[in-house]
């Protein structure tokens, strides 16, 4: 559940009776849920440096419309700019995504935290990440699941969502808003369609099969380029939420969306599983048929699920409260 207003206020007090000076690498300073990481832990009294990987992460150039991503040129000159920064006056490295580890591991001054995000531990790279874990003080990963991928203890703190921007909203007026038919069935898959890692083929085939089975229309919409403000109105005038990711570690989107009580049909990725034990209507599933007949059984329910009661756990407070004591605790080993 979400810290009380004098919990969270107690816990804000003592951080600030102890502030620090956290040197974070990532590779996409701009991504919304790091930016919303950084607001929360200045809450608890963390003052954040930020060196980020030169270049375009594969998000953002797929949003461009490009296909190039980072090289290994790109986080050579990242890892010597960084290298050089851990030499200031900070408290400890907050590493976020395995790859950005090297140059946290290789200095001798400070510890380090290495928060690992999915692809950096279960993708193309994921050798590379297992090299790196024994050599941090501590590890946040997002998901019992990756944390079972590792030989040691982790803390598992999921990215937090913001619980007054994602919530319930009329269906009617957000539909109104977005211009798409009050008659029809809307299934929305929150992602641009060209990001391979997410599935959209495979999302069209699902929708298409619940259209085999269902009368009327289902409509297929797809994001690109949609402030994160708005989602809230896209996710409310959703009839389902639609997850076919091929790796995940615990996808906001899904939380996101059950702030909003929107339905949710989903492969057994990441936490997925774990976030939707006991959300209705929602289906977690493996092979297209079942995510077929989930989806099937989400649109025949019509209606909208108990997502925000198993969502407010994962507030923002919650999650920089969490990060703050795994701060303390390496700070306090050392």
């Amino acid at each position: 559940m979400t810290l009380s207003s004098r919990h969270r206020d107690d816990a804000r007090t003592d951080a600030a009776a102890r502030p620090l000076d956290v040197l974070s690498f990532v590779t996409n300073q701009e991504a919304t849920f790091y930016k919303r990481q950084l607001r929360t832990l200045a809450d608890f009294g963390v003052a954040t440096r930020t060196v980020p990987v030169p270049g375009k992460s594969h998000s953002n150039s797929v949003k461009a419309g490009t296909t190039g991503t980072r090289s290994i040129f790109d986080y050579a000159r990242f890892s010597t700019r960084a290298f050089r920064h851990t030499l200031g006056d900070y408290d400890l490295i907050h590493a976020n995504y395995g790859l950005t580890a090297p140059p946290a591991i290789v200095q001798p001054r400070l510890p380090v935290v290495l928060s690992l995000w999915g692809s950096d531990l279960l993708g193309e790279y994921g050798w590379v990440t297992r090299r790196l874990v024994p050599h941090a003080d501590a590890v946040i990963v997002m998901s019992e699941r990756m944390a079972a991928e590792l030989d040691r203890d982790c803390y598992v703190i999921p990215h937090g969502i913001d619980l007054e921007t994602f919530a319930p909203q009329s269906q009617t007026a957000a539909r109104a808003a977005l211009d798409w038919s009050g008659s029809d069935r809307h299934v929305l898959f929150p992602y641009p369609p060209k990001r391979d890692v997410k599935d959209f083929p495979r999302a069209e085939r699902v929708v298409e099969g619940a259209r085999e089975r269902l009368d009327g229309s289902i409509t297929l919409h797809t994001i690109s380029d949609v402030p994160h403000d708005e989602m809230p109105t896209y996710m409310n005038a959703a009839d389902a939420l639609l997850l076919t990711s091929r790796r995940e570690g615990s996808p906001n989107t899904v939380k996101e969306a059950m702030a909003c009580n929107t339905p949710i049909v989903a492969t057994a990725v990441g936490d997925v599983p774990e976030r939707l034990d006991g959300v209705t209507p929602s289906a977690v599933g493996r092979t297209d048929a079942e995510l077929v007949e989930g989806l099937v059984e989400v649109l025949r329910a019509d209606g909208r699920s108990n997502g925000r009661e198993h969502a407010r756990e994962l507030s923002l407070d919650r999650m920089g409260e969490r990060i703050r004591d795994v701060y303390d605790a390496v700070l306090d080993d050392d």
